[in-house]
């Protein structure tokens, strides 16, 4: 899992010299742990291919898929957060306030799919940026400022409906999450444009390496130049944003409004960047190994839900999942400092 926790751009273990045709024991076990998130994610794949001819399916792809979008986005903006060694706990409430306003939006201005976007993003950025600026202006802890996010998100959301969901919208508002393209839904293609557009900004952009430099050691690179107050702040805001666009989606696939959309969505989202080996003290972890925990989360819930596996157990599962992934995570990183 390492290889998908680190920047470190140098290559992996190499195969011993010698004959060349074998392998020594300590390469194969190096390089499992490097890849052993993906190992993992064929493995589950494998399992549930063999339990249920229904789950390998074109039609269950896409469900996976289309189930995962929501999430990516929320994960991607959960990825910044986490590089800088910060935690953002706001954006399930986030996602509510910004579904309501989508639904209030289009239920005020019908026939406008655009407007409800920009509402539903404009929401989510007003409060990350918030917590941008409680974080990097006032000092408040990650913890405390999204906290407190999260109840007055809550709040926002029963506010703007009244205390009720927002119903009887025009079926064109269905329209922004279930029209498809190429044969994608329009959520599947945004999930992978903001997943190469952020790889991209991570490993190519003088930002991208400020967000690291912040993330490994703040001290040190505001001694080399970096404004980390300004990267926290835009990591936040990022994150708010994405939640936004997030919340406008999940609002349009089902064409309402619900206050409590969202709730819980923090933490699959966390989840999915730590099982893809980001350090939550920071400076350590990468677009695709978030991608590699998400996906395996949400195949995970396809595939227990087609055996019908109960939902308690499921969050069994992945509780485990979660703590298995950090304690291997932590053993693979004292074996390279030893």
């Amino acid at each position: 899992m390492t290889a998908l926790s680190t920047h470190d751009t140098s290559p992996g273990p190499s195969a011993p010299d010698g004959q060349g045709s074998r392998v020594s024991a300590a390469w194969l076990k190096a390089m499992a742990l490097r890849y052993s998130m993906f190992l993992v994610l064929l493995l589950v794949i494998g399992y549930f291919s063999y339990r249920s001819a229904r789950f390998g399916t074109v039609d269950n792809l896409q469900t996976i898929l289309i189930a995962a979008a929501p999430f990516a986005l929320i994960a991607l903006g959960q990825t910044l957060v986490i590089l800088t060694g910060g935690i953002d706990l706001s954006v399930g409430s986030v996602i509510a306030a910004s579904g309501m306003t989508a639904a209030w939006t289009a239920k005020n201005y019908p026939g406008n799919l655009l407007l409800p976007i920009v509402a539903a993003m404009l929401v989510g950025l007003a409060a990350g940026a918030v917590n941008g600026f409680l974080v990097s202006r006032l000092n408040v802890p990650p913890f405390i400022a999204t906290l407190g996010m999260l109840t007055a998100g809550s709040g926002i959301a029963y506010v703007i409906g009244g205390g009720a969901p927002i119903s009887g919208l025009s079926s064109d508002f269905g329209k922004i999450a279930n029209s498809s393209f190429l044969g994608l839904k329009v959520p599947v293609i945004v999930m992978i444009v903001g997943i190469v557009v952020l790889a991209a900004i991570m490993r190519r952009t003088a930002y991208g390496l400020r967000v690291y430099a912040v993330g490994g050691n703040r001290v040190a690179s505001e001694i080399a130049g970096v404004n980390a107050r300004n990267v926290l702040f835009s990591v936040y805001a990022v994150s708010g944003m994405l939640a936004g666009l997030s919340g406008v989606m999940l609002a349009s696939r089902v064409i309402s409004g619900a206050p409590d959309l969202g709730r819980g969505y923090e933490l699959d989202a966390i989840a999915a960047v730590v099982i893809g080996g980001a350090s939550l003290m920071g400076g350590r972890g990468t677009v695709f190994g978030t991608v590699l925990g998400l996906l395996l989360i949400q195949t995970l819930n396809n595939g227990l839900d087609i055996l019908t596996v109960p939902a308690y157990w499921q969050n069994v599962i992945k509780g485990v999942l979660i703590v298995a992934a950090v304690a291997v995570d932590t053993w693979s990183a004292r074996r390279r400092v030893t």
